[in-house]
């Protein structure tokens, strides 16, 4: 009787903090969109400023950058190794938000995006994944993407053929 009890106890524990992690408070949808701008702000004048315990912070431990070229998805450790070069030299990039749109899901606990960027490359797209944790919003998925007007895809098509080429061979191998 006793055992069962303690399991009861146990069950009902386990129960609770299940609860407790899922069940996410509603989140004021304003507020959350301010912090947010300001966290991307942030870590966009972090790379600028080539602060890169400042840039990283802002990501999540499991974070992901997808950058511009196709071969360039980074887990968080491979792209702190990629960047910390650029960050070193004390000029990595430097992207600021002409548009911005944020989502989120209903529970709140998640927000996506989308943000037309100056960059040194002119205009380009990021788009992204944000977790809201303990430590507050955190990037998880990041999207950075150039913006190639429709009528010169065609030539920006032939640039690339060749790489494009090779490295669907290699992927389909």
């Amino acid at each position: 009787m006793k055992t069962i009890r303690v399991l009861l106890l146990l069950l009902t524990i386990t129960g609770c903090e299940f609860k407790a992690q899922t069940n996410i408070e509603t989140i004021d949808p304003e507020s959350a969109k301010d912090s947010i701008n300001l966290l991307l702000n942030d870590w966009h004048a972090a790379a600028g400023q080539a602060n890169y315990e400042g840039y990283f912070n802002l990501m999540a431990g499991d974070g992901v950058f997808i950058g511009t070229d196709a071969t360039e998805n980074w887990q968080n450790e491979e792209f702190r190794s990629f960047a910390k070069p650029y960050f070193d030299r004390g000029t990595a990039w430097s992207f600021s938000a002409l548009e911005r749109n944020i989502y989120f899901s209903a529970e709140g606990d998640i927000a996506w995006f989308d943000e037309l960027l100056d960059t040194q490359m002119g205009i380009c797209r990021g788009s992204g994944v944000l977790e809201n944790t303990a430590e507050g919003w955190k990037i998880k998925h990041y999207v950075l993407s150039i913006a190639i007007p429709n009528e010169n895809v065609e030539e920006v098509t032939e640039l690339k053929r060749d790489f494009d080429r090779a490295l669907i061979e290699d992927l389909r191998q």
